[in-house]
């Protein structure tokens, strides 16, 4: 039996639409993970159990620290395997914990979406008019 070309160009192209379907990966929800810290409450070791290390921090005084937490939230495309790193994600989600000697003293979720910036490429604000 010999296979046409044709058939084995289908049977691929079937095959990739349908293989992002088996690929996971793990992923951080955070605004659920946000809503578990008590202000006041939770400590330090309760927001590593929840939210794990930082992906980033910064002193604010002496005994305050802001850890911060940071996910792409990903398109469709971008869990296709091989391809899916060359597309852009929807947005990304934030969450910004402040802690004064160990205990947790505020917590923000922030969203933003993928357009959130896109006013500034309208300069015709900026434009300055001549006298």
């Amino acid at each position: 039996m010999v296979v046409s070309p044709r058939f084995l160009t289908v049977i691929l192209l079937i095959m990739l639409f349908f293989l992002p379907g088996c690929y996971t990966k793990t992923r951080r929800h955070l605004a659920s993970d946000a809503s578990l810290i008590e202000v006041g409450v939770s400590t330090r070791n309760d927001v590593l159990t929840y939210l794990g290390e930082p992906d980033d921090q910064r002193q604010l005084g002496q005994d305050r620290v802001e850890w911060i937490y940071a996910e792409e939230i990903p398109s469709d495309f971008q869990w296709a395997p091989i391809v899916g790193g060359y597309f852009d994600g929807k947005g990304y989600d934030k969450v910004l914990i402040v802690l004064e000697k160990d205990i947790v003293r505020s917590c923000t979720f922030r969203k933003f979406s993928e357009d959130e910036l896109d006013w500034a490429d309208d300069f015709d604000w900026q434009e300055k008019k001549s006298d």
